[in-house]
């Protein structure tokens, strides 16, 4: 698809503001795609598109920025980015935290898709993206975290199944080690924790978030529109 057919194109982007959602804002506006991006925080440099801001965490705010979607733009696409997660071993999981991120990484994505899919069913086209993680496939001391990305996977399949007849596409994208900030929160460089991700890792590097912004834009394309309930793995071969 060339950027003046994407020019008609809205596309809204949470967690916009940083890594992933940053990256992937800054790539489909050079594509020519119209860009609303939603975050707590505001961008350190200009946003490419326009930039609400909106705690996610909060339903009542999410509620309230859905809202402002509809009234205001003709969306066409949603990449669900935003999410949250760190490292709890089994036997030290917190379970307010276990439920926080199945609120910031599922009941986000189901609430934002719930709000703005009827525009997609009416023109009989749409993309719906959820950002998961290599997570799903097990990693030591991820328990909340890949449960709460592997929910995703499961909203993902089934709401391809309920929106192919609409010529909706819904997929998933999984990240590798990818390096963003909550990355280096966890593995910072040069410490164990990085070697030891590094040699699972065939590949033996961490990826970039271009990487998964390309990846993104391939599956909103017209070119992927017999693609739907799938799960894209980009991750240096690290699922593997």
């Amino acid at each position: 698809m060339n950027s003046l057919s994407n020019q008609k194109k809205t596309v809204v982007i949470t967690g916009a503001s940083k890594g992933i959602g940053w990256a992937t804002s800054q790539r489909l506006a050079s594509a020519g795609y119209h860009i609303v991006g939603i975050a707590r925080s505001s961008p350190a440099e200009a946003f490419p598109g326009e930039f609400l801001s909106c705690d996610l965490g909060s339903e009542k705010e999410t509620e309230s920025v859905i809202k402002i979607l509809i009234n205001r733009y003709n969306v066409d696409a949603l990449i669900n980015n935003v999410g949250a997660g760190g490292p709890e071993p089994l036997g030290f999981i917190d379970l307010d935290s276990l439920r926080t991120l199945y609120d910031i990484n599922v009941r986000t994505a189901v609430q934002m898709t719930q709000g703005l899919i009827n525009r997609m069913k009416e023109q009989n086209w749409g993309r719906v993206i959820n950002l998961a993680s290599r997570a799903i496939f097990g990693v030591p001391g991820r328990t909340s975290y890949a449960a709460a990305k592997s929910a995703l996977i499961g909203c993902t399949r089934v709401w391809a199944l309920e929106l192919a007849m609409f010529g909706i596409t819904v997929n998933a994208v999984a990240p590798g080690p990818i390096e963003t900030s909550m990355f280096r929160k966890i593995r910072p460089i040069g410490s164990q924790e990085e070697k030891e991700l590094l040699a699972c890792i065939p590949m033996g590097r961490v990826g970039k978030p271009q990487e998964v912004a390309a990846a993104i834009e391939f599956l909103l394309s017209e070119d992927a529109g017999f693609i739907t309930g799938q799960t894209l793995c980009v991750d240096g071969g690290g699922s593997l």
